[in-house]
């Protein structure tokens, strides 16, 4: 039998030449798009903060082919290293890529080269579903940097169900929430011709999602919060990385229009019988007539209506996904020290969150020390 060996990718010409045979191993895995290369790359030709950034994916090779990856990079952060997925601010879920899912032992090979090569104070990975292959690493018996389960869980919400027709999934909503859906259709229809559509293969992508963008610009701003990297003014992450979905063929944009004018747009991907929604978002001008709401029942039953299984809304805590949501996964984190900071960093972590769950709000006045935030 042949035996493993093992690298480091570092460097984005690296990235490239590997890229065939990593997209070998990422379609024959039925993976999800979140560790293909293709991500990958767009993710770090699009990063705007490279200065602070640098790839560490481990590859593991048997003979000619590319049998597991570990997709990570490292990112200071409040004056540490720390290390995680790569690609981790525009990914849902995290993991390790295997020629053979029960071939858990090369994941921690994997690991423990990582480990080995260094380059890190901490390593955070997030965002784990029950079934993540990556889990494995929590097993002590597996060598390298010792991973365990961190406090920074996030919930994955779903709907999932028994109805045949999109139609019967609306019959069996709440009257209040039906009734929500005809008022919205209602308001907007009074400002135009309502139109609820999927963006055709040949339509350009740029209105698109210029529209997009200005939304979520204007709703940050509207509620106070700060933008992000898929946002920030001149950033090309979101187009890049809808790109990839597009060339992939698994990309499913939708869009409400009203007299012709988009007032809500998501942007979504189909794989395994299942339609994630990546990003949504709507115009907060007509906020009051919940066009996002709208534009979310509409996609829902429009999925039901083709056969498939699942509408996941990925990770987050936005309300309507608890509302909407029939199945509730947890999203695990691991964290583990490679130095001594790191040490200091997860004691540090560890005394904030138990004093927090002790006193409440009033832990939450403590000032966080910034290697308590360093996950973030």
């Amino acid at each position: 039998m042949a035996t493993e060996r093992f690298e480091t990718v570092r460097t984005a010409g690296r990235l490239a030449e590997v890229g065939p045979a990593w997209t070998k191993l990422w379609a024959a895995s039925g993976a999800l798009v979140f560790q293909s290369p293709a991500w990958i790359s767009a993710w770090w030709a699009s990063a705007p903060d490279r200065e602070r950034r640098a790839l560490a994916i481990v590859l593991a090779w048997r003979g000619d082919d590319l049998v597991g990856v570990l997709p990570l990079a490292t990112v200071r952060r409040k004056g540490f290293r720390v290390l995680e997925w790569a690609a981790k601010d525009c990914s849902d879920f995290g993991d390790a890529l295997l020629a053979d899912r029960t071939d858990r032992d090369l994941v921690q090979q994997m690991w423990r080269y990582a480990g080995q090569a260094g380059g890190f104070d901490l390593a955070y990975l997030n965002r784990l579903l029950p079934d993540a292959v990556a889990r494995t690493l929590l097993q002590p018996e597996g060598g390298g940097v010792r991973l365990r389960l961190n406090h920074r869980d996030e919930a994955n919400w779903r709907v999932r169900g028994s109805w045949t027709t999109g139609q019967a999934w609306f019959d069996a909503q709440s009257k209040k929430t039906r009734q929500n859906y005809r008022r919205g259709q209602k308001a907007l229809s009074e400002r135009g011709p309502l139109v609820f559509r999927l963006l055709g293969p040949e339509e350009p992508l740029g209105p698109v999602l210029d529209r997009l963008t200005t939304f979520k610009r204007a709703w940050l701003q509207r509620h106070g919060l700060a933008s992000t990297a898929f946002y920030d003014a001149g950033s090309g992450a979101l187009p890049a990385m809808v790109q990839v979905l597009a060339e992939a063929g698994l990309l499913h944009a939708f869009v409400l229009e009203c007299g012709g004018a988009d007032v809500a747009v998501s942007i979504n991907f189909v794989q395994s019988g299942a339609m994630m929604a990546f990003v949504t978002t709507y115009d907060p001008e007509v906020e009051r007539a919940s066009p996002g709401m709208v534009l979310m029942m509409d996609y829902i039953m429009w999925s039901i209506d083709r056969g498939l299984h699942t509408v996941d809304f990925l990770c987050g805590d936005e309300g309507f996904k608890s509302r909407f949501g029939t199945e509730a996964l947890t999203l695990a984190s691991m964290t583990g020290a490679r130095t001594p900071r790191g040490t200091a960093a997860q004691l540090v972590d560890r005394a904030q969150h138990a004093w927090r769950r002790r006193f409440g709000k009033r832990g939450d006045a403590v000032r966080q020390a910034p290697a308590a935030e360093i996950a973030a």
